[in-house]
């Protein structure tokens, strides 16, 4: 009788383990797709609508986290996945409006992702939105290669799927306070309750501060500070007959600084501090409400997520980041989205066919103000110094001048988008092998309206007595449309460890407006026609059309083998792949020769990359876990000729090469006094080398960065101690070029915190 009941007293305090905010080795053993491990508080209630099996029999190359490994490796926002997922890579750009990912390569700095973002169902249409705030997370997962068949645009790279924690699944307090470098304070408390059988509510929020860990030498004022705050309702009803109507809404904002670009010196190959004169922010608004209704039968599953989004967002920004007063931007977007997916498939496991079909539809608006303001220093330099040096090339006595000390150059746009989409995937088993084999008919029309004015005083002294008024317009339309079939193709084959497969897919990435170009195209045009006014001949701009302001969508094939494979009773677990991609009509992010300010999308012909995946998890005893995932992508172009070089042959931008992360927990009981456990995580991660340029000429090399914690935990408390690069290294996030000159922006260095979490 005493050892059954020591026995049960240790699964009693195993599963309390298993539920702290502070995770645990929940996820050291293979984590099933419709279920968490935390057997008692915390599953997944609902079957994930686009998936007849769990990701670990689907030819697909995935990642996926639970509570423990979310809570470990401190994923507080998506942009902390990076290395930890192979070939998945998110910098820290300045703000979180730029919020690009790279997978496999492939990226955008701008405009359309690579990969798309669902959060319980409902998928995030911005991309200005996809660096948010992650708390109460119960699952994450990354799907890499194209999803196009079944998630439909803007998932070339592939697909992010968030689930938070559902009241029907747990039930109690969840609260964490926490302290660490940079002044850095984060809170959050929610409260998970089910007050019938069949209904359960929850109700929690966060709130983040930091001074930032960067000054600028201008004024010495913290330059990366930042204010975040938010919190979700949640409601889930299940009455009887299968029926499921789950509504999530969130309310999210945040207010920071920036931005930490530091001045590169190409000649002396030496970067100064951050130095600006102008302020910078970004301020966010975003409010999103799912409502999903499910309805699982014997043999179907229903679903019907339905989306509405809004997002408010407003950065002022330096433009030149120097002390000197040459040109600020205001931008500013109001965005309202729709969208609806309804899907049934097949809820049968024992048949042979297995199948989704679904169709999809969305609508979005978007209004953008984005005035740029020409100041005195930027007048100077930019107008009337490319001017007059023509000007007194044929009147050497000539200059022009001009009245104002600032000027605005105002754009606003209009942009509605709309899609919709009809999808099918079938998977036929014939005994251990399944074939599989989907296809997506996508429909997207977009429109841009723009709005765009300036006006200045000039003469040309001493010939005019008076200055002059020139007015410059620039209104228009321009529309973009695409009819897309999107095939996957895929056979598995089952072995008594696992799953190996082969898949080929095709993937897009919608076309867009270079809503950033048009300040070039309007001062272009204002130099020009201060030119032709004095009789003097003005040299063509190629940025002087509306023309310049489109580009065409992006298309890969991806072609993969790979598998995941389980050995001795789960508790050694390896999943690989190899993958090659062939990319035509690549978007790239150009900035144009010179002293311009804006930055424009392009295609870039061709590219292809290809590369490794491995990540392996092993529990050889029940305190002690070891993890590890490698990422190797040789990304290149193929044809690539700007008009000025050839770059075919070298290697994509902005992405790393290799990608690695390793870690080890483990777990010492201690169960006395006050005391029952302490945990020991120690996590290394490296990225490297990344490109800065297409020419390859500037780069940075692989770097690594260590991390480790220390949680002391008793009862339904646990008191963290941890450290992310405590080795301090020193590396760069981000290279771009404005006006001319180079800027690149440190990485964070060296963070300490304390956190004291509790869970009921």
């Amino acid at each position: 009788m005493h050892g059954a009941f020591e026995y049960l007293c240790r699964m009693k305090l195993l599963f309390a383990l298993l539920t702290l905010a502070g995770g645990g080795l929940d996820d050291l053993v293979p984590e099933p797709v419709d279920t968490l491990q935390n057997i008692e508080r915390v599953t997944v209630v609902a079957p994930a609508a686009k998936q007849n099996f769990s990701l670990q029999r689907q030819p697909i190359a995935s990642t996926v986290l639970g509570p423990a490994a979310i809570e470990r490796e401190r994923v507080l926002s998506v942009k902390d996945l990076t290395a930890v997922v192979p070939n998945f890579y998110q910098p820290d750009y300045g703000s979180r409006m730029t919020s690009s990912i790279y997978v496999r390569g492939f990226g955008a700095r701008i405009d359309q992702p690579v990969v798309g973002v669902n959060v319980d169902e409902i998928p995030y249409l911005n991309k200005n939105n996809y660096d948010f705030d992650l708390f109460d997370i119960a699952r994450i997962e990354v799907l890499r290669g194209p999803q196009g068949t079944l998630y439909g645009r803007n998932t070339i790279g592939g697909q992010l799927n968030v689930y938070t924690l559902s009241p029907m699944g747990y039930q109690g307090v969840r609260a964490s306070a926490e302290y660490g470098t940079g002044n850095t304070v984060r809170a959050k408390a929610s409260y998970y309750g089910r007050p019938a059988e069949r209904f359960g509510i929850s109700a929690g929020g966060y709130y983040t501060r930091t001074d930032g860990f960067f000054d600028n030498e201008y004024d010495g004022s913290d330059c990366d500070w930042g204010h975040s705050a938010g919190g979700r309702v949640r409601t889930v009803w299940e009455p009887a007959g299968g029926w499921s109507v789950d509504n999530v809404a969130t309310v999210a904002s945040s207010l920071e600084g920036g931005y930490a670009y530091c001045l590169y010196d190409e000649a002396g190959a030496t970067v100064s501090p951050v130095n600006y004169n102008d302020p910078n922010s970004y301020e966010r608004l975003s409010v999103t409400d799912g409502l999903v209704i499910k309805h699982e039968g014997e043999n179907v599953l229903f679903s019907a997520a339905t989306g509405y989004q809004y997002l408010y967002d407003r950065m002022r920004i330096d433009n030149d980041f120097t002390p000197r007063s040459l040109f600020t931007l205001v931008q500013q977007q109001r965005e309202h989205a729709l969208t609806e997916d309804v899907v049934v498939r097949s809820n049968d496991a024992a048949r042979r066919w297995q199948w989704i079909t679904g169709a999809y539809g969305f609508y979005k608006h978007l209004r953008m103000e984005a005035p740029v303001t020409f100041l005195r220093d930027g007048i100077d330099d930019l107008i009337l110094g490319a001017a007059n040096d023509g000007i007194q090339s044929v009147m050497p006595w000539a200059e022009l001048m001009i009245e104002e000390d600032a000027f605005d150059i105002a754009s606003n746009f209009t942009i509605p988008t709309y899609g919709m989409a009809l999808y099918h995937e079938s998977s036929l088993r014939a005994g251990r092998w399944r074939f599989t084999a989907g296809l997506r008919l996508d429909y997207e029309a977009s429109r841009m309206d723009y709005d765009n004015y300036t006006a200045m005083h000039y003469r040309l002294s001493p010939m005019m007595p008076q200055f002059k008024e020139l007015s410059m317009p620039f209104v228009g339309r321009e529309r973009l449309d695409y009819l897309e079939l999107l095939p996957k193709f895929a056979v598995n084959f089952s072995t008594g460890a696992g799953e190996l497969y082969v898949t080929a897919a095709r993937g897009y990435k919608a076309g867009g407006f270079n809503t950033q170009i048009f300040s070039d195209i309007l001062q272009n045009r204002l130099m020009a026609a201060m030119m032709e006014d004095m009789g003097m001949p003005s040299t063509p701009s190629p940025y002087n059309e509306a023309s310049a302001t489109t580009y065409k969508p992006e298309y890969s094939w991806n072609y993969e083998a790979g598998g995941h494979l389980s050995f001795a009773g789960g508790r050694l677990r390896t999943d690989f792949a190899l993958f090659w991609i062939e990319c035509r009509d690549q978007q790239l992010t150009v900035f144009p020769e010179g002293t311009t300010t804006g930055r424009m999308m392009s295609n870039a012909g061709r590219s292809r990359s290809r590369g490794v995946e491995v990540s392996l998890s092993w529990n050889p005893l029940a305190h002690l876990g070891v993890w590890g995932s490698y990422g190797f992508t040789d990304a290149r172009f193929v044809k690539f000729d700007d008009g000025e070089a050839d770059y075919a042959g070298n290697v994509l931008p902005y992405a790393p090469r290799n990608t690695v992360s390793l870690g080890a927990t483990y777990r010492l009981h201690v169960g006395a006094g006050m005391l029952d456990d302490v945990v020991f995580n120690c996590t290394w991660q490296g990225a490297g080398r990344i490109y800065w340029n297409e020419s390859n000429s500037l780069y940075q090399n692989f770097y690594s960065q260590l991390g480790a914690s220390v949680e002391l935990r008793k009862g339904d408390f646990t008191l963290s101690l941890w450290g992310r690069n405590l080795t301090g290294t020193d590396f760069y996030t981000f290279y771009f070029k404005s006006v001319g000159n180079s800027f690149f922006n440190h990485g964070k260095p060296r963070l300490l915190g304390l956190t004291l979490s509790y869970a009921m």
